[in-house]
């Protein structure tokens, strides 16, 4: 069993991610998990990312606040609790339209499923 507790979690800068505080809690180089990570995004109000694809599947789920998701062609806000999956190579944006900050857990693929 691998713990990563809250108070030593890393914090990691994603590209294109503006007034965003990231945090690592599994995967990567925070545990030897090999199929997916996992991290927790604290999102300030107007905080956003840019519209871009990847070829990981992703999912997200907003733990407080509200947090405004585009794929391009379909607008959705999730408030606490609500989930989205979005398919490898799928775009997305992510944008705090709010006053008050939102914080959000991803899990994601470690690479690419191979075809």
């Amino acid at each position: 069993m691998q713990v990563t507790r809250i108070d030593s979690a890393q914090q990691y800068e994603a590209p294109e991610h503006d007034a965003m505080a990231c945090l690592r809690l599994q995967g990567k180089e925070a545990t030897s998990t090999h199929s997916m990570w996992v991290g927790l995004s604290h999102l300030l109000p107007g905080g956003h990312t840019s519209l871009k694809a990847s070829p990981q599947e992703k999912i997200y789920v907003v733990i407080s606040g509200q947090v405004t998701i585009t794929n391009g062609n379909e607008v959705v806000t999730l408030g606490p609790l609500d989930s989205c999956v979005l398919a490898p190579n799928e775009p997305r944006a992510l944008e705090n339209r709010t006053n008050q900050p939102a914080t959000i857990l991803l899990a994601m693929e470690e690479t690419a499923k191979s075809l």
